[in-house]
């Protein structure tokens, strides 16, 4: 802590990998404790202090930002799902224990962003922060106006609620889009497209946030600072 005081939830977000909401919870259950004492919410914890959680010390750590890019034919979790890989399998061991930020499906390629600042990941993922998400989309067959109009004038009304996307066409083609969210949820843009009967057969996130590519090659990384 540099020989700084700083408040307990969010030295609990940065350490332990969770939101500050997620680290209020966890003092609020009397999980937390600082120097055998149970901790409560808005107290500040110092540099000497042994701040414990489930009766585990967190030592405290520099936060790590990542940027990956992820193939197709690979999952977000760390565990193996069925025969597929896990994008883990392409980091040494000392990213092993970072968190994905959001999540690409096993047959999505593009940019992740993975960290232990759970504060940062809640900051980018949660709808209220509107981070952007860019994606280039090649779909089985040509989007008609008409359904270009409803997704991002009107929206599409899918079961767990509306999904608008920003479309933008890529050449002359209308196979091929640019399409912008401010959401995260499972599946969105192949559910937006599959509920007008049209199938998603690339889809590639380039953006998230200010983050980029870049150039970075499949399955490469680089450490990223922390975007204000």
């Amino acid at each position: 802590m540099n020989n700084k005081e700083i408040r307990l939830n969010k030295y609990v977000a940065t350490n332990f990998g969770v939101s500050r909401r997620e680290a209020d919870n966890l003092i609020e259950a009397g999980r937390v404790y600082i120097n055998g004492k149970k901790a409560e919410i808005g107290v500040r914890a110092h540099e000497n202090d042994t701040i414990t959680i489930d009766g585990r010390n967190i030592i405290e750590q520099e936060p790590i930002y990542l940027a990956f890019h992820k193939p197709v034919g690979y999952v977000c979790s760390r565990k193996q799902q069925g025969n597929a890989a896990t994008l883990y399998d392409l980091l040494p061991k000392k990213y092993q224990t970072l968190k994905t930020v959001g999540r690409l499906d096993k047959d999505s390629s593009g940019l992740i962003l993975l960290t232990n600042d759970g504060d940062f990941a809640f900051q980018m993922t949660h709808p209220k922060f509107a981070k952007q998400k860019q994606y280039s989309v090649e779909l089985d067959r040509e989007l008609e106006p008409l359904h270009q109009q409803m997704i991002a004038d009107f929206g599409i009304q899918l079961p767990d609620g509306k999904s608008q996307m920003g479309l933008s066409r890529v050449g002359e083609s209308r196979k091929k889009w640019d399409v912008t969210i401010s959401e995260g949820r499972n599946r969105q843009i192949r559910r937006t497209f599959d509920a007008l009967g049209y199938k998603v057969i690339k889809l590639h996130r380039y953006k998230f946030g200010p983050y980029e590519l870049s150039g970075l090659a499949e399955g490469d990384f680089v450490e990223v600072k922390k975007a204000n």
